[in-house]
């Protein structure tokens, strides 16, 4: 079963009404979060993955770039880059009413999902997101992300007329994300959809049953060890996790939270040690034809009761630490 590390690197402003004066600051908490104990946002993400010896898929949000300078980006492209890992597209259109001159027609009211668009504009919004990616030293985009997973029917064609024909957008956790072809395509294994490949984020049965996504500051290690082993054994293909360059950071500063960066820690080093079994690898590397259509239910993944137990212990110790 093919794992799939992939993360979310996004540059966001307390508020809309001061960008100006707050993004300098928003830039080094989101992209380095340097503190007394090191830097845990983008720097120690790469470090964690390099003493493993494993590499991830960085979906790079390019459209704050459009409104502060394309050598912000820059700087976060070449980060990822120098240390080996792949740089492919995610969007977040909430910052196009942001940006002048305006990028399409319709700018007057800030829209936050990608769904809230029309084909075309979806089109020419991929189209410039990957242009502003490819200008900072990306390399050739392949891969899409929408932002909050939110991707409808239109998303695919809006891919597939800019020639990216692998993506990771869906996310059956999220009711923005595929609701209008929910009931033609399951969103727990990965299919073909307008001639673009999708792999959707793995959402597994936690211990009391309910759907959890596969995303490190969301389960316990020992969830997601449980869920890649059962969906393993139960014949999937592939298996894809999600963080965020800001995943390991407590909420508002730049203090490491000790228990999510544990969880990622213990992750990497999990599949560092299980790499014959559970290789992690890029999309590309996934080359065997995909269903167009729904098939057969495929077996979710699941968690153990004390699994989830240590999750609710940790998300207790974080309230009161």
């Amino acid at each position: 079963m093919n794992v799939h590390l992939t993360f979310d690197i996004e540059v966001w402003c307390d508020g809309w009404d001061a960008l100006d004066a707050t993004f300098p600051a928003s830039f080094e908490r989101y992209v380095y979060a340097k503190s007394a104990h090191g830097s845990y946002a983008l720097p120690m993400t790469l470090e964690i993955l390099e003493r493993h010896g494993l590499t991830g898929v960085f979906f790079v949000e390019p459209l704050f770039a459009a409104r502060f300078g394309l050598e912000y980006l820059r700087t976060v492209v070449q980060l990822i880059r120098v240390a080996g890992h792949s740089v492919q597209l995610h969007l977040h259109p909430e910052w196009v009413d942001e940006i002048r001159p305006a990028l399409i027609a319709n700018n007057a009211t800030k829209r936050q999902h990608l769904t809230y668009y029309t084909v075309q504009e979806q089109t020419a919004l991929i189209a410039y997101g990957r242009s502003l990616l490819e200008q900072a030293g990306s390399g050739s985009i392949s891969v899409f992300r929408a932002g909050s997973f939110a991707a409808n029917r239109g998303t695919f064609e809006a891919l597939r007329c800019n020639g990216i024909l692998i993506d990771s957008s869906l996310n059956s956790c999220y009711s923005v994300s595929g609701a209008d072809i929910r009931d033609q395509h399951a969103l727990n294994a990965p299919f073909t959809i307008h001639g673009v490949r999708t792999y959707p984020v793995t959402v597994f049965s936690d211990g009391f049953g309910r759907s959890r996504p596969a995303h490190v500051g969301a389960c316990s290690f020992l969830e997601m060890r449980d869920a890649m082993r059962t969906a393993a054994q139960s014949g999937a293909s592939d298996f894809v996790v999600v963080s965020h360059n800001f995943e390991m950071l407590k909420p508002g500063g730049v203090q490491p939270s000790r228990i999510v960066v544990r969880r990622f820690q213990q992750l990497c080093a999990y599949l560092a040690l299980h790499r014959d079994e559970l290789p992690v690898t890029g999309f590309e590397a996934s080359t065997e034809p995909l269903p167009s259509v729904m098939g057969l239910p495929v077996k979710t993944a699941s968690a153990m009761v004390r699994s989830t137990l240590r999750r609710h212990v940790e998300q207790l110790l974080c309230r009161i630490g």
